[in-house]
C-alpha cells in the first residue's frame, strides 16, 4: 500500500484555477481508473476529471464550492488498499478548507504530472438545482438522445410526462410542445392536422408548509455568471444604442429559405441572416469587433469574425462560438447554430467551441419583450440584443401600413468605441436587414 497525492491538474491554457462543483467519490470508497472523480469548473468550461488509479480515497482535501488553484493538491489514494483495510477513512468528511488563493496568486508548480487524471471535456454547467416537488423527475437512459428545447423539457416535468416515450415531429426529431401535447391526449393527429394549441399556463411552484425562504448554493456556472457579469460591468463603460429595423422582407426571404432546406433537417432562422450583416458591419467599423488588452494598454482590433451566441440552458447561460461567420453562408451557419444549440443543451459542447470569441449576440425574441440593455461579454467590446419581431403599423410614403419590426440593441463599451460610431454601425446593420438579398449579393 502506498499513499499517493492526487494534484489539480493544468486543465487549459490561461486557467490557474477551478471550482470544486461536485465530488463523485467519498473518503473510503474504493474507486478503478478512469472512475468519475471529481467535476471541477474553471473560467472556460466544466470538465470531469477521472480517477488516476485503482485505489481507495484516504482524504478529499476540498469541500464543494472551494475555488482550488492548479497544481493544489485535492485528494489522497491509499493506492493497492481495498475498501475494508481502509474502513477508518470512511468516516471521514471532506474537511472544511482555508480560504483557497485568488488567481492573482501564485500558483505553485511542485507536482508531478505522472500522478494527473485523464480529464474529460464537459459544457459549463453546474448541476442542477433539486427538482419541485410538484415536478416529476425522470432519469433518461442516454442522456442527449432526446432532442428538445429547454422550455419543451420543463413544460414536459410539469406535465408529467417522460421525453423518451414521445415521438418528435421538429427538424431531426426534435420534439415540440406540440408533441407533447398530442401524446398527453393520447391524439394521433399528425403536425399537419393537430388542433391549436391551448394558451400556455405558468406553472405554480410548491412551497412547504411554514417555508419563509429557500437557500441554494452559490456555485458553479450560477457564480461564474455573476463574476463575469461582476467584473464586465466594473471594467467596460456600458451603452446601448437601439433602433427599430423594417425586417418584412427578411420574414419573406427566410420563409423562403426555411421551406428550401427542410427536407435536408436544417432549420433555417432570422439569426444566421443577422450574423452575416453584423459582419458586413464590422468590416465598415472594424473597432466594434475588437478588445481592450489591459496588461499592454493595446486596443486589439480583429479581423477574425467568431460570434458567440448566448444559449438558455437549463442549468444557466453558455456562450457557445460560431467561428470564421465570414467564410461561411447562411445555410452552413444555420446547420452551425443547430447542431452547436442541440450539443450545448445535452451537455455534450467542448472547451474549442466555447472559446474564441469576438463578439457576442443575445436572442431574447421568443421569449418577447420590446428591448433589453444586455451586459457586455468581456473583454468584447459589444453585445448585440435580438428580440422579438412584431407586426407593427409604419409610414410608407405617406400612407399607414403594417410591417414586421423588431428592435436590435447594441450594448458597447465606451471607453474603445464613441456613441456615433455605434449608431453608425447600426445604420449598416439596418441597410443590410431592411434589404436582405444584400447579404446573399455580398458587398464591396
Amino acid at each position: 500500500m502506498a499513499l499517493k497525492e492526487f494534484r489539480l491538474p493544468d486543465i487549459g491554457e490561461g486557467i490557474a484555477e477551478g471550482e470544486i462543483v461536485s465530488w463523485k467519490v467519498q473518503p473510503g470508497q474504493q474507486v478503478k481508473e478512469e472512475d468519475e472523480f471529481v467535476e471541477v469548473m474553471t473560467d472556460k468550461a466544466t470538465v470531469m476529471i477521472t480517477s488516476p488509479f485503482d485505489a481507495v480515497v484516504k482524504e478529499l482535501k476540498y469541500k464543494e464550492g472551494d475555488v482550488v488553484p492548479v497544481e493544489a493538491v485535492i485528494a489522497v489514494f491509499d493506492v493497492g488498499a481495498t475498501a475494508g483495510s481502509s474502513a477508518p477513512a470512511a468516516a471521514e468528511a471532506p474537511p472544511k478548507a482555508a480560504p483557497a488563493p485568488t488567481s492573482s496568486a501564485p500558483t505553485a508548480k511542485t507536482g508531478s504530472s505522472n500522478d494527473r487524471p485523464v480529464e474529460v471535456p464537459r459544457p459549463a454547467a453546474a448541476a442542477p438545482a433539486a427538482a419541485s416537488p410538484a415536478a416529476p423527475a425522470f432519469v433518461q437512459a442516454e442522456p442527449g438522445k432526446v432532442l428538445a428545447a429547454p422550455a419543451t423539457r420543463r413544460r414536459a416535468r410539469e406535465m408529467g410526462m417522460d421525453l423518451g416515450a414521445v415521438q418528435g415531429t421538429g427538424p431531426r426529431g426534435r420534439i415540440t410542445n406540440e408533441d407533447l401535447e398530442r401524446q398527453g391526449t393520447g391524439s394521433t393527429a399528425t403536425a399537419a392536422t393537430a388542433t391549436p394549441r391551448p394558451a400556455p399556463s405558468f406553472p405554480k411552484v410548491a412551497v412547504p408548509a411554514g417555508a419563509r425562504e429557500e437557500r441554494r448554493p452559490f456555485r458553479g456556472l450560477r457564480r461564474k455568471i455573476a463574476e463575469a457579469m461582476t467584473r464586465s460591468k466594473h471594467t467596460a463603460a456600458h451603452f446601448t444604442y437601439v433602433d427599430d429595423i423594417d425586417v418584412t422582407e427578411l420574414v419573406k426571404l427566410r420563409k423562403e429559405a426555411k421551406a428550401l432546406y427542410a427536407d435536408d433537417g436544417v432549420n433555417v432562422t432570422y439569426l444566421p441572416f443577422i450574423m452575416k450583416a453584423v459582419v458586413a458591419a464590422m468590416k465598415r467599423y472594424p473597432e466594434m469587433n475588437s478588445s481592450l488588452d489591459e496588461t499592454t494598454n493595446e486596443w486589439v482590433i480583429k479581423y477574425d469574425y467568431n460570434i458567440g451566441i448566448a444559449t438558455d440552458t437549463d442549468n444557466g447561460l453558455v456562450v457557445p462560438v460560431i467561428k470564421d461567420v465570414e467564410h461561411k453562408s447562411i445555410v452552413q451557419i444555420a446547420h452551425e447554430l443547430q447542431e452547436l444549440a442541440e450539443a450545448t443543451r445535452a451537455g455534450k459542447v467542448s472547451i474549442d467551441q466555447l472559446q474564441g470569441g469576438t463578439f457576442t449576440i443575445t436572442n431574447a425574441g421568443n421569449i418577447g419583450g420590446l428591448f433589453a440593455t444586455p451586459v457586455i461579454n468581456f473583454p468584447e467590446v459589444a453585445i448585440l440584443g435580438v428580440h422579438k419581431i412584431k407586426q407593427t403599423p409604419v409610414v410608407k410614403d405617406g400612407q399607414v401600413a403594417i410591417a414586421d419590426v423588431m428592435y436590435l440593441s447594441i450594448s458597447i463599451d465606451h471607453r474603445l468605441v464613441d456613441g456615433a460610431t455605434g449608431a453608425r454601425w447600426m445604420n449598416v446593420m439596418k441597410d443590410y436587414l431592411e434589404n436582405p438579398k444584400k447579404l446573399l449579393l455580398g458587398s464591396l
